[in-house]
Order: C-alpha cells, then sequence, then structure tokens
C-alpha cells in the first residue's frame, strides 16, 4: 500500500526527526516521515514539495497533531505560569509573557496538507472527519491513523482510514490516546497489535518499544504488517535533539522512563528528570497551552547544557539505544529481523 521495501517505518518525531531522517530513512528503504505538527501551513506546502523533489518518487509520509483551537482559561494561565516563575529565575528568564498563540492552527495545516499531497500522512490526539479523510484521500494520500485502543482503531476505519499504527503503552513521546482517559488505554503493544488486528480489516503497524530486529520479527509473528520505530533512531547521526538530551539517553534502562502531563499537558513518555519529579503534584493546563508556556523554558535549559528541565522523550526500549546513520540502522534493523525469523523457523524446524 505505502509502497516502500522493507516494513519499517521510522516515527515522526517532533524536535527529534528532521527532513534529513524521513529522507534517509525512506532511501534506504524505509517509509521515512515528516514530523510536521510544529509547522505552519507555509513550511508543510514547502517541506512536503522538497521531500518530494528529494526522493524522486519514493514514498514518505507527513504527520500531524488533530487539535481543536484553544481556549485557555485565564485563571489556569496565570496559575500556570506562577508555577514556572521559580524555574524561569533559575535559568535568568525573564518575567514571562503570554505566549501569542498556543499552536499552530490545525485547519490551515490540514489544508496545506491537503494540497501538498504527501503519499501517506499519519495522525494523532485525536481523529478527523469522514469528509475530512476523504479530501485527503482524494489528492492521493493514504491515512494512517495513530490508536492506543480497539475501540480507537475502530474508530478510524469508520472514518476511512487506510491502516492503523498501534501505538504501545511502551512507546516514547506523547500517548495518541483520545477516547477514553490515559489511565484506561495503556496497552502493551504485544496485547494491542493481536486484537486490532481481529477487530478491523486494515494493515496494523506497531509501534512501542521496538528496537532491534528480534522486536521487528516478533510483531510480525504476531500480525503486524509493518513496525514504527522512534526511540531506536534517537542517537542516528541525523536526530536532531539537543546535546543535552543525547547525553541524558546513554546508558539508561527501561524502568528509567517515566509518563508526564508536566511538560506539555498531555500524558508522554521520557526520562525522569528533576522537572517530572518535583512537577508531578502540579495543577497543569492542557496541551497545548503547557506546552506554549514551558518552551522557552525546554530551550533556554538545553542552551544552558543542562537536562533537568528537558523533555527528553523514550519509550522503553531506551536500553537498547546504538548510534549509526539512518540508513545503516534500517538495513541493520532488518537484516537482523529476517534472522530473528530464520532461526525461528530452524530452531522449531518449521
Amino acid at each position: 500500500m505505502f509502497g516502500q521495501d522493507l516494513p519499517i517505518f521510522q516515527s515522526p518525531m517532533l524536535g527529534a526527526s528532521g527532513p534529513d531522517m524521513a529522507r534517509e530513512a525512506s532511501r534506504a528503504g524505509a517509509l521515512g516521515a515528516l514530523a510536521l505538527a510544529g509547522s505552519s501551513a507555509d513550511a508543510i506546502l514547502e517541506q512536503v514539495a522538497r521531500m518530494k523533489a528529494d526522493l524522486g518518487g519514493r514514498p514518505f509520509s507527513a504527520n500531524l497533531f488533530v487539535l481543536e483551537p484553544a481556549l485557555p482559561d485565564p485563571g489556569q494561565v496565570a496559575r500556570a505560569m506562577a508555577q514556572l516563575v521559580a524555574w524561569r529565575a533559575e535559568l535568568g528568564l525573564p518575567e514571562q509573557a503570554i505566549p501569542n498563540k498556543w499552536a499552530e492552527d490545525f485547519a490551515s495545516q490540514f489544508n496545506a496538507l491537503v494540497e501538498a499531497a504527501p503519499p501517506a500522512a499519519s495522525f494523532t490526539f485525536g481523529i478527523l472527519s469522514a469528509q475530512q479523510a476523504a479530501r485527503l484521500k482524494a489528492a492521493g494520500t493514504r491515512i494512517i491513523g495513530t490508536a492506543t485502543t480497539v475501540a480507537e482503531a475502530e474508530a478510524w476505519h469508520g472514518v476511512g482510514a487506510d491502516a492503523i499504527l498501534a501505538q504501545g503503552m511502551e512507546a516514547g513521546g506523547h500517548r495518541g490516546t483520545f477516547l477514553r482517559p490515559v489511565e484506561e488505554s495503556l496497552i502493551g503493544i504485544a496485547a494491542l497489535v493481536p486484537a486490532i488486528k481481529a477487530a478491523v480489516p486494515l494493515p496494523v503497524i506497531a509501534a512501542g518499544g521496538i528496537m532491534d530486529g528480534r522486536g521487528i520479527a516478533a510483531m510480525l509473528q504476531l500480525g503486524a504488517d509493518a513496525v514504527q520505530m522512534g526511540t531506536a533512531f534517537l542517537l542516528a547521526e541525523e536526530s536532531t535533539i539537543s546535546a543535552p538530551w543525547r547525553a541524558a539517553l546513554v546508558g539508561r534502562k527501561a524502568d528509567d522512563v517515566r509518563l508526564t502531563r508536566a511538560f506539555s499537558g498531555r500524558h508522554a513518555r521520557g526520562i525522569e528528570n528533576r522537572f517530572m519529579r518535583e512537577m508531578r503534584e502540579a495543577e497543569i493546563p492542557p496541551y497545548p497551552i503547557q506546552n506554549a508556556l514551558t518552551q522557552e523554558l525546554r530551550a533556554a535549559n538545553a542552551k544552558a547544557g543542562r537536562s533537568d528541565m528537558l523533555s527528553l522523550w523514550a519509550g522503553q526500549g531506551v536500553h537498547a539505544l546504538r548510534e549509526g546513520r539512518t540508513a545503516d540502522l534500517v538495513s541493520q534493523f532488518w537484516a537482523e529481523a529476517r534472522a530473528a525469523l530464520r532461526e525461528t523457523a530452524d530452531r522449531y524446524a518449521i
């Protein structure tokens, strides 16, 4: 359906995977992905056009967050800003001003995506309407809907998605949950993939904790049609993460990561640090309010070479990180997957 050579998708990671990673992943036979949720409509048109030109017909995807317009409560915003005063003072930042905008306008982004018509597009944080899905498909774009539960997969099937991205609880970064509370939607990928495969007649892409060829082989054996890997590429040469984030990833264990709302207002998995611990009991406004309010703080923390106030997104497979070029990692992962599948067949004389 998507036309790539290998059943490997590179995860669109806003702030971590730039166009270079997407380009190299697609050139290596995977499906590279542009993380466009933070981009303006004009930037979306430009980036998709450039990727089409660079790849010369090779497939890739683009990702957006499905967001309603932010309507913050002034009192809630004031309280959230008050909670950040001491943190900002520690970094020498001036008194905070209310942001000019909380996030890019999704309606404008979506219109630009339809016009740009990438080969594929994935969505998280919410769901398209059937009308929106029809517009995008009429432009020639295949739709990938993120689901953390069977009900969410069924909802995406109902609006016309072409494939389901099954996001297991092991995945790093933001949760794609949109129907029920996150606490009721934390399903491990080994249980989620076969459940979704049994419920909807669509290709399923497994995501969450997949760090090597054995993980790929395991997901394919469970019925997944492909896998999506994100954390596995965080130390790639093309990764755009900051130096403190990169340093914080080294030598980590699976139990070093936690879910938090402290940085963005939406549950996301990352390496636990001081900000996460000390903000655990704080009143946090929803995404994108908190995300906008902490943006300057996070940037200043990285500039200072520190990681105690950074969103260090990573999944539970962080212990298995490796370095290298994106293209080389893709080749290694697939070679390992083929070897693992052959080993299983030989072991049990299949």
